[in-house]
């Protein structure tokens, strides 16, 4: 089953209605100059929250941190009491292995060569937890950090997907599109952030577009399974 992330959620109601949808992970993002970012504490009481309603039932936890050193991401997992790290700035893969396990790359190459050598890089100090990414997937954009809304190029996505064993997929995706993607990479898991995002909103999801998208993916996978 393709794994479905939802990203940037900055509500309890959104994060709660993801959960209801399906996703199998939220985002909660830490990198204070996107529109989607989280204070520490409230993302406490989000995760608190969450967890106290649906208990084991509750999506994997993610932290997006970009270009942040290991002691704050470390301190900030133990805060709001995150599962996983994601890192989606330039940080170097000596960091990642500082990351112990818990911590994945987020990868925004410019063509298919850079995507390789990236994958080859960041792959020695992979996530230790099948439960997440090996890496991550996004568009390339010069001077954002994901959230961009475009799309990753499928022909990179299935070089990159060939080299690593739990591929995430992240740019552009939609409840209309995702099927497509999904049919065509067979990610490991995809990650959707402003796609189902009320539009002119960012971080405000709309319900019916979660749905739509995690009904998508999965009916994708079943078909091409």
């Amino acid at each position: 089953m393709t794994v479905v992330k939802i990203c940037g959620v900055i509500t309890f109601a959104d994060a709660l209605s993801a959960a209801e949808a399906g996703a199998d992970m939220l985002g909660l993002n830490f990198f204070k100059r996107s529109p989607r970012y989280l204070e520490p504490d409230a993302a406490r009481e989000i995760a608190a929250g969450l967890r106290a309603q649906l208990g084991s039932a509750c999506p994997l936890l993610v932290g997006v941190f970009v270009n942040e050193v290991v002691g704050r991401v470390s301190q900030t997992m133990e805060i709001v009491g995150l599962n996983f790290a994601q890192l989606s700035g330039d940080e170097s893969g000596e960091m990642l292995k500082e990351m112990r396990g818990v911590g994945f790359k987020g990868i925004r190459p410019r063509d298919r060569a850079e995507a390789l050598d990236d994958a080859a890089y960041y792959l020695k100090a992979q996530a230790t937890d099948s439960r997440a990414p090996s890496l991550l997937l996004d568009a390339h954009h010069p001077t954002l950090y994901g959230g961009t809304g475009e799309q990753a190029s499928v022909d990179i996505a299935l070089a990159v997907r060939a080299q690593v064993p739990r591929l995430m997929l992240a740019g552009g995706m939609t409840p209309d599109n995702v099927a497509y993607i999904v049919h065509e990479v067979q990610p490991w898991g995809v990650d959707v952030a402003s796609g189902v995002e009320v539009d002119g909103q960012p971080g405000r999801k709309d319900a019916a577009k979660m749905r739509a998208f995690i009904n998508a993916v999965r009916t994708a996978r079943k078909d091409g399974d």
